[in-house]
């Protein structure tokens, strides 16, 4: 739910207003009390919503963790979500079929159609303790929405190919490189991904083969996308922040997203006892590892302190800091035993911003910053570069048909005959801090998303929750794009 009435929410939604990501958007007067719960065949609400939300708590509970969410890429528990998608994409009337990087397709294909394919997808992999909409959200909306269709008898009469994709690996969390399925579809997976191992030593390789996939750069090439066979990529998801549900409105589109840099940040000290080694004579890699952490967050929260050279400083913009964010979220020490001065500490490093400028800016000035602190500690430093994707714009007439699509699915759940028939001029359009697989695809095709809201802004969490009236309205929106465009 919204943020009722109270001074701190109108002040949070003045701060919103004025905030530059959001210059495109037009606020509206939707009320938090206005529910979106009216019925109809039209509306088709026992697929769109009731369907699709009990195969939401389904998918939710296919789990390599005992009382939490994990699934990671082909994982027991993402084999077992496998089947569960195919018999779903089968049930919408879809063929199917498994790539070479896991990654599962649902397509409908007209007959003697030569246009491209308009595809639709999200991820089925999991942060640990993961909330249950993440990802898969966009996979069952997309497959609702198609299903009606079929049942419709509208399916058949699409003159383009439309097409279904759940992605294996959006998150990395298992070999630490994110965007494995889309990547591979859209053909900038490196060959050198299948030698990279996950904390236990297997490698991509190993997984595949493991699964009795082929794991050869012959078979990763097979799973590649022709630009000329698909005409462009949709992705719905839930927004994993506050601003749709400050502003009162169950869907937003999304006008790009920010780039992102991973590093993970390796320190080496002198291993010893914790009693015997006299303070000043101890290299102590947890100590230097924890003023880094504390001055990254100074750098990512006033970047103008740390900005040296005369090309970084005064050409940056208030607008272009804005999305601006940093993250350390993962810690490891060695030998980890609280009587030992640790011998290596490392941690991983998140940077986000949506100027890719300001985002390299930062890395450089960062690493820069851990090679002082290190000499001045006598400790030892390497920063390794995971990840980096460049920030991504949506292509802005397809950005345009989803808001008409959003907006005309929203007016029609909305209840007549409450006195102020109450409606937007325009959808809210927003900026995305998180990555999305629309980022990888965005090398293969033209991209668009569709933001749905979230309580409370959460996500990456148990306590990750969409209602149940905005994931009809996603699953409705959807539909009304793809009629409107095949």
């Amino acid at each position: 739910m919204a943020p009722s009435s109270s001074l701190p929410s109108v002040l949070l939604v003045l701060l919103l207003a004025s905030m530059p990501i959001l210059g495109a958007l037009i606020l509206t007067n939707w009320s938090d009390g206005l529910e979106l719960g009216l019925g109809g065949d039209e509306l088709y609400r026992e697929i769109l919503r009731d369907e699709t939300v009990l195969r939401l708590k389904e998918l939710g509970k296919i789990s390599d963790g005992e009382g939490f969410l994990e699934r990671t890429f082909l994982s027991p528990a993402s084999i077992r979500a496998t089947d569960v998608i195919i018999s779903w994409m089968k049930d919408a009337g879809l063929t199917t079929w498994i790539d070479q990087m896991g990654n599962i397709h649902g397509r409908y294909e007209p007959s003697n159609s030569t246009d491209k394919a308009l595809l639709i997808g999200s991820h089925m992999d999991t942060v640990i303790d993961a909330g249950m909409y993440d990802g898969a959200l966009g996979i069952i909306c997309a497959i609702s929405a198609l299903k009606v269709l079929k049942l419709t008898g509208k399916l058949e009469r699409l003159t383009r190919p439309v097409e279904v994709i759940a992605f294996s690996d959006e998150e990395g969390v298992r070999f630490q490189t994110t965007f494995l399925g889309s990547a591979a579809v859209a053909g900038t997976l490196p060959e050198s991904i299948l030698q990279v191992s996950d904390k236990s030593g297997n490698t991509v390789q190993d997984v595949l083969k493991l699964n009795s996939f082929e794991a050869t750069a012959t078979a990763l090439g097979q799973v590649k996308y022709s630009p000329e066979s698909v005409g462009s990529y949709v992705e719905v998801h839930l927004e994993q922040g506050p601003v749709l549900e400050a502003l009162g409105y169950p869907l937003g589109v999304v006008q790009g997203i920010a780039g992102q840099t991973r590093l993970k940040v390796i320190v080496d000290g002198s291993q010893g006892h914790a009693g015997t080694v006299p303070m000043k004579l101890r290299r102590d890699p947890m100590v230097a590892a924890a003023e880094l952490v504390v001055t990254l967050e100074s750098l990512c929260k006033d970047p103008s302190r740390f900005l040296t050279y005369d090309e970084e400083c005064g050409c940056f913009t208030e607008e272009s800091l804005a999305g601006l964010v940093c993250t350390v979220g993962e810690l490891l020490t060695w030998p980890s035993a609280s009587n030992v001065i640790p011998g290596q500490v490392n941690f991983t490093v998140d940077i986000r911003a949506m100027d890719d400028v300001v985002r390299e800016t930062i890395v450089s000035s960062f690493s820069r910053i851990v090679m002082q602190r290190c000499d001045d500690r006598l400790v030892d430093c390497a920063v390794e570069h995971k990840h980096s994707a460049a920030a991504t714009p949506c292509d802005p007439e397809l950005t345009t048909q989803l808001e008409r699509a959003t907006r005309s699915a929203v007016w029609a759940m909305a209840p007549p005959g409450n006195g102020v028939h109450r409606r937007a001029e325009s959808t809210p359009v927003l900026m995305s801090g998180a990555g999305h697989d629309a980022m990888a695809m965005a090398r293969l095709t033209k991209v668009g998303m569709v933001f749905v809201r979230c309580r409370g802004g959460v996500s990456h969490s148990p306590e990750e929750h969409v209602a149940e009236d905005d994931v009809w309205a996603a699953g409705l929106a959807l539909l009304r794009f793809v009629v409107a465009e095949l």
